[in-house]
């Protein structure tokens, strides 16, 4: 899957197996593990690029994507799929590389990124949950077009400090009629 981001040359693609090496230099960055699940490493290893990007390439449906300039792999975003009762909403996630960070970057991206989630799977809805310490994130997705629907009071556990979660989220018939749709 490729999706042009329609700003210089960034993408949203698949994963390649060349992207070991942009992993490591990118990823391995306390500023970002720090702001996702605890199953994001730090360190973040060669072993670990190359054990994430095997499980990427066997994911089916496909659902975790790096977000590209022509040169190399500078961020990721995917979904958490939900089942059950949930099983048309999906968790969004992302991070971007820090040298890349304040140029609109991962907000075109969860933009485009989202619209076509939603065409490719039929979600009524995804969301987003950020850690009260991360107020750009929070920015993203409001610039995203996403809406605040609630504070979850220490309601996550991270390098053990008990914070806040925000809780975001974008419906299908939110976007369908916008000029983003069909990019």
């Amino acid at each position: 899957m490729r999706i042009p981001l329609g700003q210089e040359d960034f993408v949203v693609r698949s994963y390649e197996a060349g992207d070991v090496a942009a992993l490591v230099k990118y990823a391995n960055n306390e500023a970002i593990a720090r702001q996702l699940l605890d199953h994001f490493p730090h360190p973040y290893t060669e072993e670990t690029a190359r054990e994430w990007l095997q499980a990427a390439g066997e994911q089916d449906p496909e659902i975790s994507f790096a977000i590209a300039s022509s040169q190399e792999l500078i961020g990721s975003i995917g979904l958490l799929l939900r089942e059950d009762v949930f099983r048309r909403t999906a968790e969004v996630g992302y991070w971007l590389a820090e040298p890349f960070w304040g140029r609109g970057i991962v907000t075109r991206a969860l933009q485009v990124f989202t619209r076509w989630s939603f065409r490719e799977f039929g979600f009524a809805r995804i969301e987003a949950r950020v850690y009260e310490i991360n107020p750009a994130s929070r920015r993203v997705l409001e610039k995203a077009g996403f809406n605040l629907e609630g504070r979850l009071r220490h309601a996550a556990t991270k390098n053990d400090q008990l914070m806040d979660l925000y809780v975001y989220a974008l419906l299908a018939d939110e976007v369908e009629g916008d000029e983003e749709w069909n990019g």
